[in-house]
Protein backbone atom coordinates (compact mmCIF):
# COMPACT_ATOMS: atom_id res chain seq x y z
CA UNK A 1 0.00 0.00 0.00
CA UNK A 2 1.28 3.50 -1.19
CA UNK A 3 2.66 5.90 1.85
CA UNK A 4 0.54 9.14 1.89
CA UNK A 5 2.00 12.43 2.98
CA UNK A 6 1.29 15.51 3.91
CA UNK A 7 0.26 17.54 1.05
CA UNK A 8 -1.30 21.15 0.84
CA UNK A 9 -5.01 21.53 0.84
CA UNK A 10 -5.37 25.13 0.66
CA UNK A 11 -3.79 28.61 0.90
CA UNK A 12 -5.68 31.67 1.66
CA UNK A 13 -5.11 35.10 2.19
CA UNK A 14 -6.97 37.19 4.56
CA UNK A 15 -7.04 41.11 4.59
CA UNK A 16 -5.76 43.21 7.59
CA UNK A 17 -9.99 44.18 7.97
CA UNK A 18 -10.41 40.37 7.86
CA UNK A 19 -11.95 40.06 4.42
CA UNK A 20 -11.23 37.34 2.44
CA UNK A 21 -8.29 38.59 -0.47
CA UNK A 22 -7.83 35.01 -2.19
CA UNK A 23 -8.26 31.43 -1.64
CA UNK A 24 -6.55 28.70 -3.93
CA UNK A 25 -7.60 24.97 -3.65
CA UNK A 26 -5.62 21.69 -4.25
CA UNK A 27 -6.92 18.04 -4.92
CA UNK A 28 -6.16 15.33 -2.16
CA UNK A 29 -5.04 12.15 -2.65
CA UNK A 30 -8.18 9.68 -2.24
CA UNK A 31 -6.90 5.58 -1.91
CA UNK A 32 -10.41 4.30 -2.18
CA UNK A 33 -10.55 5.73 -6.00
CA UNK A 34 -6.84 6.58 -6.61
CA UNK A 35 -7.33 9.75 -7.78
CA UNK A 36 -7.42 13.47 -6.34
CA UNK A 37 -9.82 15.58 -5.61
CA UNK A 38 -10.33 18.54 -2.82
CA UNK A 39 -11.77 17.47 0.24
CA UNK A 40 -14.22 20.30 0.84
CA UNK A 41 -16.03 22.77 -1.49
CA UNK A 42 -14.50 26.55 -1.96
CA UNK A 43 -17.58 27.42 0.33
CA UNK A 44 -16.57 24.94 3.09
CA UNK A 45 -12.93 26.23 2.69
CA UNK A 46 -14.04 29.78 2.86
CA UNK A 47 -15.62 28.80 6.46
CA UNK A 48 -12.95 27.23 7.60
CA UNK A 49 -10.23 30.37 7.11
CA UNK A 50 -12.76 32.66 8.65
CA UNK A 51 -12.71 30.18 11.60
CA UNK A 52 -9.23 30.74 12.03
CA UNK A 53 -9.83 34.88 12.50
CA UNK A 54 -10.93 34.57 16.35
CA UNK A 55 -7.55 32.04 17.08
CA UNK A 56 -5.37 34.95 15.40
CA UNK A 57 -7.20 37.24 17.17
CA UNK A 58 -7.11 35.30 20.95
CA UNK A 59 -3.36 34.52 20.48
CA UNK A 60 -2.51 38.05 19.34
CA UNK A 61 -4.46 39.23 22.53
CA UNK A 62 -2.45 36.73 24.26
CA UNK A 63 0.74 38.08 23.39
CA UNK A 64 0.33 41.30 24.08
CA UNK A 65 -1.20 40.99 27.79
CA UNK A 66 0.86 41.60 30.22
CA UNK A 67 1.16 38.99 33.16
CA UNK A 68 -0.44 40.09 35.95
CA UNK A 69 1.92 38.67 39.04
CA UNK A 70 5.19 37.69 38.24
CA UNK A 71 6.82 35.35 35.32
CA UNK A 72 4.98 33.07 33.48
CA UNK A 73 4.92 29.73 34.43
CA UNK A 74 6.41 26.73 32.10
CA UNK A 75 2.53 25.32 31.69
CA UNK A 76 1.41 28.50 30.66
CA UNK A 77 3.82 28.71 28.14
CA UNK A 78 3.41 25.29 26.68
CA UNK A 79 -0.85 25.64 26.63
CA UNK A 80 -0.56 29.69 25.50
CA UNK A 81 1.32 29.22 22.11
CA UNK A 82 1.60 32.86 21.01
CA UNK A 83 3.77 34.08 17.75
CA UNK A 84 6.94 35.02 17.61
CA UNK A 85 8.72 37.95 16.30
CA UNK A 86 8.33 36.63 12.52
CA UNK A 87 4.60 36.74 12.80
CA UNK A 88 3.72 32.90 12.54
CA UNK A 89 1.75 31.17 14.02
CA UNK A 90 2.13 27.81 13.72
CA UNK A 91 -0.47 25.25 14.25
CA UNK A 92 -3.84 27.31 14.35
CA UNK A 93 -6.35 24.05 15.05
CA UNK A 94 -7.25 20.69 13.96
CA UNK A 95 -9.78 20.52 12.00
CA UNK A 96 -10.25 16.92 11.78
CA UNK A 97 -8.03 13.69 10.86
CA UNK A 98 -6.85 14.81 8.10
CA UNK A 99 -6.58 18.97 7.82
CA UNK A 100 -5.02 20.97 9.89
CA UNK A 101 -4.34 24.70 9.63
CA UNK A 102 -1.31 27.04 10.00
CA UNK A 103 -1.24 30.59 10.17
CA UNK A 104 1.19 33.77 9.75
CA UNK A 105 0.37 37.31 9.95
CA UNK A 106 2.35 39.95 8.25
CA UNK A 107 3.30 43.37 10.36
CA UNK A 108 0.68 45.09 8.41
CA UNK A 109 -2.27 42.64 9.53
CA UNK A 110 -2.67 40.52 6.40
CA UNK A 111 -2.66 36.92 7.45
CA UNK A 112 -1.61 33.71 5.58
CA UNK A 113 -3.29 30.41 6.08
CA UNK A 114 -2.14 26.90 5.13
CA UNK A 115 -4.77 24.38 5.56
CA UNK A 116 -2.37 20.96 4.99
CA UNK A 117 -3.96 17.31 4.21
CA UNK A 118 -1.70 14.86 6.49
CA UNK A 119 -2.69 12.11 3.90
CA UNK A 120 -3.30 14.47 0.64
CA UNK A 121 -0.33 12.95 -1.48
CA UNK A 122 1.12 9.46 -2.09
CA UNK A 123 4.77 9.35 -1.40
CA UNK A 124 7.60 9.99 -3.93
CA UNK A 125 5.23 11.88 -5.69
CA UNK A 126 6.83 15.15 -4.97
CA UNK A 127 8.65 17.12 -7.33
CA UNK A 128 10.81 18.17 -4.71
CA UNK A 129 11.71 14.24 -3.80
CA UNK A 130 12.45 15.36 -0.20
CA UNK A 131 8.96 14.13 1.40
CA UNK A 132 9.20 11.69 4.35
CA UNK A 133 6.60 9.06 6.23
CA UNK A 134 4.91 9.20 9.44
CA UNK A 135 2.53 10.99 11.02
CA UNK A 136 2.53 14.77 12.75
CA UNK A 137 3.87 17.97 11.18
CA UNK A 138 6.14 20.52 12.56
CA UNK A 139 5.14 24.32 12.58
CA UNK A 140 8.29 24.98 10.97
CA UNK A 141 7.90 22.84 7.87
CA UNK A 142 5.08 25.26 6.81
CA UNK A 143 7.24 28.51 7.37
CA UNK A 144 8.54 28.12 3.66
CA UNK A 145 5.19 28.44 2.27
CA UNK A 146 4.49 31.22 4.50
CA UNK A 147 7.84 33.01 3.44
CA UNK A 148 7.35 32.36 -0.37
CA UNK A 149 3.68 33.78 -0.15
CA UNK A 150 4.77 37.08 2.01
CA UNK A 151 7.27 37.20 -1.03
CA UNK A 152 4.66 36.94 -3.53
CA UNK A 153 2.65 39.58 -1.63
CA UNK A 154 5.04 42.09 -1.88
CA UNK A 155 5.61 41.50 -5.70
CA UNK A 156 1.43 41.79 -5.78
CA UNK A 157 1.98 45.42 -3.60
CA UNK A 158 5.01 46.41 -5.79
CA UNK A 159 2.36 46.82 -8.96
CA UNK A 160 1.62 49.73 -9.73
CA UNK A 161 -2.17 49.27 -11.09
CA UNK A 162 -2.71 47.42 -7.43
CA UNK A 163 -4.04 49.62 -4.86
CA UNK A 164 -3.70 47.61 -1.19
CA UNK A 165 -6.19 50.21 0.01
CA UNK A 166 -9.49 49.17 -2.78
CA UNK A 167 -8.92 45.62 -1.08
CA UNK A 168 -9.49 47.16 3.11
CA UNK A 169 -13.43 47.49 3.14
CA UNK A 170 -14.22 50.28 5.05
CA UNK A 171 -15.19 49.50 8.75
CA UNK A 172 -18.29 51.57 9.75
CA UNK A 173 -19.60 51.30 13.43
CA UNK A 174 -21.62 48.06 14.73
CA UNK A 175 -19.47 46.31 12.38
CA UNK A 176 -20.26 47.01 9.34
CA UNK A 177 -18.82 47.33 6.53
CA UNK A 178 -18.45 48.08 3.03
CA UNK A 179 -16.08 47.71 -0.47
CA UNK A 180 -12.78 45.34 -0.31
CA UNK A 181 -12.31 44.08 -3.52
CA UNK A 182 -10.58 40.26 -3.56
CA UNK A 183 -7.21 39.96 -5.41
CA UNK A 184 -7.93 39.08 -9.06
CA UNK A 185 -3.98 39.07 -10.46
CA UNK A 186 -3.35 36.22 -12.49
CA UNK A 187 -0.02 36.05 -12.06
CA UNK A 188 -0.44 35.95 -8.21
CA UNK A 189 -2.96 33.41 -8.30
CA UNK A 190 -0.58 31.40 -10.54
CA UNK A 191 2.21 31.98 -7.46
CA UNK A 192 -0.10 30.26 -4.86
CA UNK A 193 -0.83 27.41 -6.79
CA UNK A 194 2.91 26.99 -7.40
CA UNK A 195 3.64 26.95 -3.62
CA UNK A 196 0.94 24.45 -3.25
CA UNK A 197 1.76 22.35 -5.74
CA UNK A 198 5.41 22.97 -5.32
CA UNK A 199 5.54 22.16 -1.02
CA UNK A 200 6.42 18.72 0.76
CA UNK A 201 7.48 18.25 3.94
CA UNK A 202 11.40 18.49 4.63
CA UNK A 203 11.18 21.13 1.75
CA UNK A 204 13.77 24.31 2.29
CA UNK A 205 12.61 26.38 -0.38
CA UNK A 206 10.15 27.59 -2.55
Amino acid sequence: MATAIPSIACLGVIGRNNNPLHITIFPSYDPASNTRAPLRTPLQFSLLLSSTLDIFETRARRAGAAPTAGAPTAAAATTTPTPNLTGDFGLLHAVDERLAAYGFETNTGVKFVAVVDMRGRVAGSSAAGVVRGGVGLRDTELRVVFRAMQTAYVRLLQNPFYDPDEHAPLVLPLGGGVGGKRITSRKFADEMRRIGEGWAPGLMSL
